[in-house]
């Protein structure tokens, strides 16, 4: 190759190892999530103010569907699943699974403002005194004792990602827990819980929240996980017959 050509031909290579020399830049500004998805850091929201609005976003639900499994039993119930379908005022329809010694129940509930009925394993429905001795499912939409109360309380947020949760697009953000405020949604968990809550990038409302209780004396470590979907849908309540 003659010089003149040769001369060329470097400098026409120049502006390529030039843009190949910055896509390790380029790479290192950019994250993972788990799910393999990219997310840009600088494009990601503040993780406080994503608890904020959601705290708020929380407020406004008027019924939704739940789906609580705690894994192991942890705290002063032996609940191992919750699920069922909420109002705001406290009326409320679904199923617990507890512990009974080394048996596992399931037991159906409806819940109309003062008036519970229960059914276990064995026989029908009969009226309870009250379904807060197992379980109190209209703490999770009160906004002082359910999950907009633990949102406002949680502390330390980190957003960490965007992934699809409960068929939506959400904000993926660690978080320390206050005690007292999960306490009121599961009886009896100890201290140092974290965990992680997914917000729904449109309507902020939380879809999903994973708690980690670690191990407190003789309690294990265990696993909270709240799934939310249906919000504000239609739910019809009635008294079992």
């Amino acid at each position: 190759m003659s010089r003149p050509l040769r001369g060329h031909f470097v400098r026409s290579l120049l502006p390529l190892v030039a843009s190949l020399l910055l896509v390790p830049g380029l790479l290192a500004a950019c994250t993972k999530d788990k799910d393999g998805n990219e997310a840009s850091g600088e494009s990601l929201p503040d993780g406080a103010t994503l608890l904020t609005e959601s705290a708020s976003a929380m407020t406004d639900v008027e019924t939704v569907h739940i789906v609580l499994d705690i894994n192991p039993a942890v705290g002063a119930l032996p609940i191992t699943r919750a699920e069922g379908d909420l109002k705001r005022g406290g009326d409320a329809k679904g199923a617990i699974q507890l512990l009974a010694g080394a048996q596992l129940l399931e037991v159906e509930f409806v819940v109309m403002g003062d008036n519970a009925w229960l059914k276990y394993p064995t026989g029908g429905w009969r009226a309870a005194g009250s379904i807060t001795a197992i379980y109190d499912p209209s703490a999770i939409l009160d906004p002082q004792r359910g999950v907009a109360n633990l949102l406002s309380t949680s502390s330390n947020a980190r957003t960490e990602g965007a992934e699809k949760v409960n068929g939506v697009d959400a904000w993926r953000v660690a978080v320390d827990i206050d005690q007292k405020a999960a306490n009121m949604l599961v009886p009896g968990v100890p201290k140092g819980l974290t965990g992680t809550v997914w917000i729904d990038q449109d309507t902020k409302r939380m879809v999903k929240a994973v708690v980690n209780s670690p191990q407190s004396g003789s309690t294990p470590a265990s696993t909270i996980t709240l799934d939310m979907t249906n919000f504000n849908t239609a739910v019809d309540v009635s008294a079992p017959v």
